[in-house]
């Protein structure tokens, strides 16, 4: 399989809440980049793609909250790929040490936070 990510993914266990529209969707994070997110999904969840959404967590052992502007991108049997549209000063602040912590790598961390900042023409 040709990997087409741009961006790193760690893995990130933690209870996640996904808003869409007035439904509120509990669900487990499973991993997170600089560009979205992969949650669990039940049986139950049956939002079309790209819907747009709003995913927030909060950090184990913390009260920092991470919220993002999402849309949905794929859905499989067991977990849906979300796309990270806007994400405000605070909650990128906080996920870039998050990915920082995870990576080990903070040379690729700052080449991929330059990737989301400078889009080639």
């Amino acid at each position: 399989m040709n990997e087409r990510r741009q961006f790193s993914r760690v893995l990130f266990s933690c209870p996640a809440t996904l808003c869409i529209d007035e439904y509120k969707y509990q669900c487990q994070l499973l991993d997170l980049s600089l560009h979205g997110a992969l949650i669990t999904k039940s049986d139950s969840f049956l939002v079309p793609i790209h819907s747009k959404a709003v995913l927030s967590f909060t950090l184990p052992d913390s009260t920092v909250e991470i919220k993002m502007q999402v849309e949905l991108c794929h859905v499989e049997q067991q977990h849906a790929g979300l796309i990270c549209e806007h994400i405000d000063i605070d909650s990128i602040s906080h996920l870039k040490r998050l990915i920082e912590l995870n990576l080990g790598d903070e040379g690729l961390l700052h080449r991929e936070l330059a990737h989301l900042i400078h889009v080639p023409e």
